[in-house]
């Protein structure tokens, strides 16, 4: 399938040439970067001195309020430089409607990952490296903690600095490794999964990811000035009116990391919603797409709620208002509740897209159709519904009305029902299937065990009586990382693995593959599951020491997270040496059956010459003459057959 990218080296032929001399300056790209950025801070800075001088407020120069500012200011200077807003600002100033000449989609050299660019496919991409980037920081942050806990007393870091440490590990690993690693798949597959040439919008979904490194490098920043040690939670009102700066580094990296999440939302559903191609109706539409609807609907109604509470936090910090100040009768639980409305939701809106994962690639392994098709899609349904009724089983020990600890306990195990069933459609999906233990499935299959058990996990702390016992201890943080680690990564890792022939068009290294899932499996394992025992046993989380007694497992602990750790350099290794000098990959190396498959590895820049007819499901392995989808070549073939 050649004829796409013909037609847009016809289009860049026809296209003026690159700017010259002053205009380069002047172009969207890196060199309008600097003078852009420059020019927002200046901006900002007057801006703000000037109402402070205008209002009388003393000193005229806050430092406080003038950083808050700039980490609004600069970052619009840093996007407006690299061409983020050009479009929408020429047609708000009424300048003519320019043709579209298509110069800023796809990727035709390096050169094209780093600018602004209108395909899915090269957004996607971006996601992913920086969302892997993101996620060695935060690990090599844990390495640092892990480190600390190996002995009793303090070793390298003190208090504060600790308190750091997990804060910013916890927002990165979430914010701006697992939440938006799944928008970076679902970015580069749901259009072509469905048909489509792109996404609804593209110039908003380019935009979308360069928020993510303003809001990622924001909370790595937050170090070099005095950092926010209370928890990627940020409970008011210590992560209000008692940490130092980094706290609003902390607001501000949520607002945009949040805004990213809410922009790629809006665009999965418009695109799932108007953009399928002809014949796929919503029960033809694989599980992934139906996960990352879910998912968007869920961003959509939850996100303002964070960022409702993280603007209440830094106006208490800044503006010296009063949300959740108690001593100016604040109420001080309802940061809580305005912050667990949208976070247990986001636990979700982590998982939800690796169900749908997880199907793709254990139907695809299996070799069999997807047991309880329509039950798996109305099961991600219900979860989205029953996730917006349990926020408060986080707040069993808060203090809050006693009265909703019994509603909010049996939601809370209710919603295990619909998580439930997906288990059993997998297990039931494996039967009697004729299994391939490539890579992908791996992580699959590794998935399904660890989630199982931070699911159990996760009904033992529903319970209103044990969570009070092992609130805040390492109890919980064996469970979050069970479920957003064993579940989230895994499933992270098993779809890079399964559409890195299709995003790159190299097959990676099989053996480096299982090599890195084993040690993955093991290191996972021996770091956490002690963690259960330790919380059980009373020692608190979030603390730099311990007592004498819990030091031999937490030695044991240390010394696993390291061989975790080093399980990322091989997958390392693999993608990187794969991409350059893979073996080259075919267009369907897994013969499976959804549209992304029926095209070239990787797919032409427009993805289709061709519209693809969908006329049949996702997965019907085993089904002799089964097709998923054919295109107008297909279809002639088929007709000769049956005219003779």
């Amino acid at each position: 399938m050649t004829s796409a990218v013909a037609a847009h080296d016809e289009l860049h032929a026809g296209s003026k040439p690159p700017p010259r001399g002053w205009r380069r300056l002047t172009a969207a790209g890196w060199l309008r970067v600097p003078w852009m950025t420059a020019l927002f801070f200046g901006i900002g800075l007057g801006i703000t001195l000037l109402v402070r001088w205008a209002e009388g407020w003393h000193p005229i120069w806050d430092g406080q309020v003038i950083t808050t500012v700039e980490l609004a200011a600069v970052p619009f200077g840093f996007l407006a430089g690299l061409g983020g807003f050009d479009y929408w600002a020429g047609y708000a100033i009424g300048s003519p409607t320019r043709p579209e000449d298509h110069s800023g989609h796809g990727a035709y050299s390096w050169r094209d990952y780093f600018r602004v660019n209108t395909d899915h496919k090269v957004i996607g991409v971006q996601y992913l490296v920086t969302t892997i980037f993101f996620f060695v920081a935060a690990g090599l942050l844990a390495m640092i903690m892990r480190a600390e806990l190996a002995r009793p007393g303090m070793q390298f870091v003190g208090n504060q600095v600790f308190n750091e440490l997990f804060s910013v590990h916890a927002a990165l690993m979430i914010f701006l490794f697992i939440i938006p690693a799944f928008a970076g798949l679902g970015n580069y597959v749901i259009p072509l999964m469905i048909g489509a040439p792109d996404m609804a919008f593209p110039r908003l979904n380019a935009l979308s990811f360069w928020l993510l490194p303003v809001a990622g490098l924001m909370m790595l920043s937050s170090f070099f000035v005095p950092g926010f040690g209370c928890g990627w939670t940020g409970y008011a009102p210590l992560c209000s009116t008692h940490q130092e700066l980094g706290a609003v580094f902390f607001n501000m990296g949520v607002q945009w990391a949040g805004a990213s999440s809410i922009m790629t939302a809006l665009n999965f559903l418009v695109t799932i919603i108007t953009m399928r191609a002809p014949g796929m109706t919503f029960w033809r539409m694989p599980l992934l797409v139906w996960a990352n609807f879910t998912t968007s609907l869920l961003v959509v109604i939850a996100t303002p709620f964070i960022a409702g509470s993280q603007f209440m936090t830094m106006f208490d910090h800044i503006m010296h208002t009063n949300f959740f100040n108690y001593e100016a009768h604040g109420y001080v639980l309802g940061y809580q509740h305005i912050f667990w409305f949208y976070s247990h939701p986001a636990v979700y809106i982590m998982m939800l897209p690796g169900f749908g994962i997880a199907s793709e690639v254990i139907s695809t392994f299996a070799r069999k159709p997807i047991f309880g098709y329509r039950l798996m899609a109305l099961s991600l349904m219900a979860i989205l519904v029953l996730g917006f009724s349990v926020w408060a089983h986080h707040m069993f020990v808060s203090g809050m009305a006693p009265w909703l600890r019994v509603p909010m306990m049996v939601t809370s195990v209710v919603i295990a029902v619909p998580t439930g069933i997906k288990v059993f459609s997998w297990l039931a999906t494996l039967w009697e299937g004729k299994l391939n233990f490539s890579t992908p499935m791996l992580f699959a299959l590794g998935f399904v065990s660890m989630f199982v058990i931070g699911g159990l996990s996760g009904i033992y702390l529903a319970a209103v009586p044990i969570d009070i016992d092992v609130s805040d201890t390492y109890f919980v943080v064996a469970h979050i990382h069970y479920v957003l680690f064993g579940g989230s990564l895994f499933t992270i890792f098993a779809g890079i693995y399964y559409w890195f022939p299709k995003m790159t068009g190299r097959m990676y290294n099989e053996k480096l593959g299982k090599l890195h899932f084993w040690l993955t499996f093991i290191g996972f394992n021996a770091t956490f599951f002690p963690m259960h025992y330790l919380g059980i046993q009373g020692m608190p989380r979030r603390v730099s020491d311990y007592v004498p007694r819990f030091t031999d497992l937490n030695f044991f602990i240390s010394i696993a997270s390291f061989f975790l750790g080093a399980s990322t350099l091989v997958f390392l290794y693999n993608m990187i040496v794969s991409w350059a000098r893979g073996e080259p990959a075919p267009a369907n190396p897994w013969r499976a059956l959804t549209i992304e498959w029926q095209v070239s590895s990787p797919p032409p820049v427009f993805n289709f010459d061709e519209i693809p007819q969908v006329v049949g499901g996702p997965y019907e392995y085993g089904v002799p003459g089964a097709r998923h989808a054919v295109f107008n070549g297909d279809r002639v073939v088929e007709e000769e057959e049956v005219r003779t």
